[in-house]
């Protein structure tokens, strides 16, 4: 990971976040955790390299996906309290990492041990499922992703892009560009202003100075 703000575990603070963690699960990340701060645009894990830590994300936002060549395909979107289930199933695994992940808006992280994590969801119930709603979450997205690329048109992946994007950093006004948007949804830039131009007749958007603004 690139390097960022470390700060001091705070007890009380993760049971904040994580109110359904048992005082000794909060004992024992407190004891062997991390927490981070981390600036927006930073790459907190590629393909290929080993797990060490498995995020949750307390704050912020941070975007998964892969890459092929020059070409990126957008697979989730991790918010608060969410985890990164490709990062645990590699860490419990001691395989490498099949994604990358950036952070899309400044994020407060609470990275795990992936050594520990094999015996903390046997002995800790919500940790466990806690993944487990991870598992069901990131398959039903991944499902979405996959029958959007086979099956839908282009004008609704697109439309549903900026709908959840507005919806996961709470804006109305996306800053976004034409070749950021082709990139995350495996496009080409051309074919996204075109889209992004009839939508915009159709009333549904409206391109501003700042970005995109949904109506």
């Amino acid at each position: 990971m690139a390097s960022f703000t470390q700060m001091a575990l705070d007890k009380d603070e993760i049971q904040k976040y994580l109110p359904g963690f048992s005082e000794e699960l909060i004992a024992e990340i407190a004891e062997h955790g991390l927490i981070k701060e981390v600036p927006s645009g930073v790459e907190i894990l590629r393909e290929g390299q080993y797990i060490k830590s498995v995020p949750i994300v307390l704050e912020g936002l941070v975007k998964v996906f892969t890459r092929q060549g020059e070409k990126e395909l957008l697979l989730y979107y991790i918010g608060s309290t969410e985890s990164c289930i490709m990062s645990f199933s590699s860490g419990l695994s001691s395989t490498p990492s099949r994604i990358f992940a950036f952070t899309e808006e400044p994020s407060l992280l609470l990275l795990l041990p992936a050594d520990k994590l094999t015996v903390w969801v046997k002995r800790f119930p919500p940790l466990n499922e806690l993944f487990f709603q991870q598992y069901n979450l990131r398959y039903t997205e991944m499902l979405d992703t996959i029958n959007a690329l086979l099956f839908g048109k282009m004008d609704h992946r697109i439309y549903q892009y900026l709908l959840e994007k507005s919806r996961l950093k709470g804006e109305k006004v996306l800053d976004l560009r034409h070749k950021q948007i082709a990139a995350e949804l495996g496009t080409a830039r051309e074919v996204v202003t075109r889209v992004l131009k009839r939508l915009e007749q159709e009333g549904k958007i409206r391109q501003v100075a700042g970005g995109i603004e949904i109506n």
